[in-house]
C-alpha cells in the first residue's frame, strides 16, 4: 500500500498515517519514519517495551478511568525498536483503555489525529458487511481489487448523494422514522433505491461525475481490413 500511495504525495507534504492494530509492526513504522511522516496507530496491551532500562509490557502502564497518560521516550519488542512514544488512554464512557504507538512529538496532536480514525470505520462497514460486501470477492490480485474499489467507491458517492436526497426531498416518511434518523447517508440511499426500483419510481438526478478522459473514437474497419 505504501509503495503505491508514495509516489502520489507532493514532496513536501505533511502526511499522518492512521492504523488500527494491525498496523503498529515494526517494520512498518520503519518505513512510515523513512518517509517522514507522522503515524499514531493502535497496539496491543501484551507488546513488550522497554524505558529507563527497565523491561515491562503495555498493560502495565495502566491508566484509571479518565485517565489519559504517555511513557516517551520507549522502546518496543525484543529489537528495541525506537525511539517511540506509548500514549495510554482510558475514556470515561468506554469500558476499556486503548494504548497507541507514535513518533509524534506532540503526544496532544497525536492523540487528536488518531480520533479521526473513528470517523473512518463507518466507510469500511458500508463497503463490506452493511453494503457492498466486497470481503465476500475473493479477489487476490491487486489489479482487479483495485478496480472493483473504484466502482465500489464511486457506487458509495452515489448512494450518500440519494441520502441527501432522501432527506431534501421529503422521503424520510416512507423509508424511516420522521422525529429521529439512526441511519447514515448511505444506508438511506441504499433505501431509496431499492424502493425506486421496487416501485419504479425514477431514481433522483442531480449528481454528474465531470467527465476527465476524451470519449474515445471507435473506428470502423474498411472491408479490406476485414
Amino acid at each position: 500500500m505504501l509503495s503505491q500511495v508514495q509516489p502520489l504525495i507532493p514532496p513536501g507534504t505533511s502526511v499522518t498515517f492512521l492504523g488500527d492494530g494491525e498496523f503498529d509492526g515494526i517494520d512498518l513504522q520503519e518505513q512510515l519514519r523513512q518517509a517522514h511522516w507522522h503515524y499514531v496507530c493502535r497496539t496491543a496491551s501484551n507488546i513488550l517495551l522497554s524505558a529507563g532500562g527497565d523491561a515491562f509490557h503495555v498493560a502495565d502502564l495502566g491508566p484509571a478511568r479518565g485517565e489519559v497518560l504517555a511513557l516517551t521516550p520507549a522502546w518496543m519488542t525484543k529489537k528495541q525498536y525506537g525511539p517511540i512514544s506509548i500514549p495510554a488512554v482510558w475514556e470515561q464512557q468506554y469500558e476499556q483503555p486503548i494504548y497507541l504507538v507514535t513518533n509524534m512529538l506532540d503526544l496532544d496532536t497525536a492523540l487528536k489525529s488518531y480520533r479521526k480514525r473513528g470517523h473512518i470505520e463507518t466507510f469500511f462497514s458500508d463497503q463490506k458487511s452493511r453494503g457492498f460486501h466486497i470481503h465476500k470477492s475473493h479477489l487476490s490480485d491487486p489489479a482487479r481489487l483495485s478496480r472493483l474499489l473504484i466502482a465500489a467507491c464511486l457506487a458509495y458517492v452515489w448512494l450518500v448523494y440519494l441520502g441527501v436526497c432522501a432527506l431534501r426531498d421529503g422521503w424520510m416518511q416512507q423509508l424511516h422514522r420522521v422525529h429521529r434518523c439512526d441511519l447514515s447517508l448511505f444506508r438511506l440511499g441504499m433505501r431509496l433505491l431499492a424502493r425506486c426500483l421496487k416501485e419504479y419510481i425514477p431514481i433522483p438526478e442531480g449528481l454528474i461525475v465531470p467527465a476527465i478522459l476524451p470519449a474515445a473514437r471507435i473506428q470502423t474497419p474498411n472491408k479490406k481490413a476485414a
